[in-house]
Formats: structure tokens, C-alpha cells, sequence
């Protein structure tokens, strides 16, 4: 069962992000839009993210290469391309900024102070100091959280769900984050009543990771909960490389892991945030200020199986689980 949509916007709007047609000079002014992802150009998410932020943009009359152009910047999750990129994006002096997850932010915010930056996929952003408040944010950057810290224990119940046996649990999370902090701690705080040993895995190295997972899944009955992080992200594919070797079952944060091979997701539509992220786009565009814009939070969650890892690990899905599921993977 597959209930996936695919967006095929995505080639046009790569195509118009290098270029700018002859056929854009016109008398209308054509509107400049930095866009600062945290992922490697190459990385199987940034199409439908791009192609969904068009879209967005071209419901509300902004055409990529007609009245807009659109600059991309791929920083990888590295901190020296996260500063040199956020750089050169604001000396083109663009109109307004698209910034995703917190380094991005961080990295705008040390280059100015003034252009707007609109952010998606920031989880906390009033702990990271992006914002004063998610009701008045005040200063040149507003946008839309990931996520609260109390959607972090449904990992959990998830998991004890779809492998009940499991009786230790390793939280993987970025202990440099604010947000890795906090979503540790609401999954420690739910731990008790789940009657599991909670214990942290703090992501740094690839190697450091391999070496984490491989002694936790030493003992028996372990599994896996994976938070949201960029530098996570950037791993996950030796996570699920890791989990399937040592079968351990895991939870993860966004459904793009599950159709990657995690074999449970549960997380905000981030598709549906670029798409309502070219909504502020489009009012900062027409004058209106971040200040004076609201931070939002998520409005779609969706829930995705894999069946063909749960059975790689011996595991049967209740019918229940893929009843609620909105993606199950064959």
C-alpha cells in the first residue's frame, strides 16, 4: 500500500534556480529569495522540498526566472559552508531569506541583521535564541517550528508498540543542540511508565556512531529511538545500516526515514511547511515584516511503516499500527 504523492515539480525549479531567462527582463521588478538548505545538493529530499516551495510561490504569482529568482545554497551540515554560504547570500542582497533548521538561522543571523529570513524545520527555536517569542519574534527572522518537545515519548510508545519486548532504549540525539537536549528529556520523563532503561547516544563522528550502536546492541531487547537533527540526518543512512545489522528495531522522527529504509516515522509534513513557508515568503515580498509575523508550528503529521525492514527484522506490525498509518511500505 502505497499513499505516498510524488511531486514532479522539482526539475523546472532546479533548472530556474541557476539560471535567469532574458525573458525575465521586464518592467516589472524581479524580486530576489535566498534559500539556505542544511542538506548536500545530491540529497534524495531536496527535490520534493524545492519543488514544494515553488509550488507555494507560484500559487501566490511569484515565477522563478519571471518576477523572482531564486538562490540555492546546499551547506551539507557543515559549519564553515553554513558561514561561507550565509555570506554570499546576503551579499546579493536578496529581498528576503529561506533558512532551514537552526545553523542556518544561526549562521544568517551572524551576517545580518536586517534582511528577513523566514525558517523551517527549526525545533525551538525561543531555546536557541533564534526568536524572543513564537507569538512576537521580533528582529529579521520568523517561521515555522519542527515540532514541539511533546510529540518526542510517541517515539517511544511507538516503538514498545511495534516491537513490545524491547526493554532498552538508546536515544540518539545531537547533545549540542538545544533541541537534542530537550527531546531527550521529554522521552526520559515519559521512560517509566514504558518500563524501559533509557540511555543517550550523542551523535559526532560517523565512526563515534558505529562504535555507540554497536556496543549498546551487545545486551538484548535494545532498540532505537532517532531525534531530529541535521547532523543526524546527514547519518542516517549508517543508522539504518547499524539497525538492521544488529537488529534493532528504531523510531525516527520524519517519514522521508522510513522511505529510506527506518522502519517506523512519525513527524511533521515538511513538504507542507515549505509549501506554507512561501506564504511568508510572499508577505515579506508585499512589505510585511518577520517581526510582526507569528512563529507557526506544524498543521500535518504523518505516520509511515516499513514493512520490508520490519520483516528484515522479524518483526509483525500489528494491523492496528498500519490502519493509522498514512504510508505503509511494501
Amino acid at each position: 500500500m502505497q499513499r505516498r504523492e510524488f511531486i514532479t515539480l522539482f526539475g523546472g525549479a532546479v533548472a530556474s534556480a541557476w539560471t535567469f531567462p532574458a525573458s525575465a527582463q521586464q518592467s516589472e521588478r524581479v524580486r530576489r529569495v535566498g534559500n539556505l538548505m542544511n542538506v548536500a545538493a545530491d540529497d534524495t529530499v531536496g527535490p520534493s522540498r524545492i519543488a514544494a516551495f515553488s509550488q507555494g510561490l507560484r500559487e501566490l504569482g511569484w515565477i522563478d526566472g519571471r518576477n523572482i529568482r531564486i538562490d540555492y545554497r546546499w551547506a551539507a551540515n557543515n559549519s564553515e559552508l553554513y558561514r561561507k554560504y550565509a555570506e554570499e547570500l546576503v551579499a546579493l542582497a536578496p529581498d528576503v531569506i529561506l533558512a532551514t533548521a537552526s545553523p542556518s538561522v544561526l549562521a544568517l543571523q551572524q551576517a545580518t541583521r536586517t534582511i528577513p529570513v523566514v525558517f523551517v524545520q527549526v525545533i525551538d527555536p525561543v531555546g536557541a535564541g533564534l526568536v524572543a517569542s513564537l507569538a512576537r519574534p521580533g528582529g529579521n527572522v520568523t517561521g515555522f517550528t519542527a515540532f514541539e518537545y511533546g510529540i518526542s515519548p510517541k517515539w517511544l510508545e511507538l516503538l514498545k508498540e511495534i516491537a513490545p519486548p524491547i526493554r532498552r532504549v538508546a536515544v540518539v540525539r545531537d547533545s549540542t543542540l538545544t533541541a537534542g537536549i530537550g527531546q531527550f528529556a521529554a522521552i526520559q520523563t515519559a521512560s517509566p511508565s514504558f518500563g524501559v532503561e533509557l540511555s543517550a547516544i550523542d551523535v559526532r563522528a560517523a565512526d563515534d556512531i558505529e562504535r555507540a550502536i554497536t556496543a549498546f546492541a551487545r545486551e538484548s531487547s535494545g532498540g532505537l529511538i532517532v531525534t531530529a537533527s541535521p547532523s543526524i540526518a546527514v547519518h542516517r543512512k549508517l543508522i539504518f545500516t547499524l539497525a538492521d545489522r544488529y537488529k534493532l528495531p528504531a523510531t525516527y522522527p520524519f517519514r522521508y526515514y522510513a522511505n529510506e529504509g527506518g522502519l517506523i516515522a512519525y513527524g511533521p509534513d515538511f513538504d507542507d511547511q515549505y509549501r506554507r513557508a512561501a506564504g511568508y515568503v510572499d508577505r515579506i515580498l508585499r512589505s510585511e515584516k518577520p517581526a510582526d509575523l507569528p512563529v507557526q508550528t506544524p498543521t500535518k503529521y504523518e505516520l509511515a511503516i516499513n514493512l520490508k525492514t520490519a520483516k528484515a527484522l522479524g518483526l509483525d506490525v500489528p494491523l492496528f499500527l498500519q490502519q493509522r498509518a498514512d504510508e505503509v511500505i511494501e
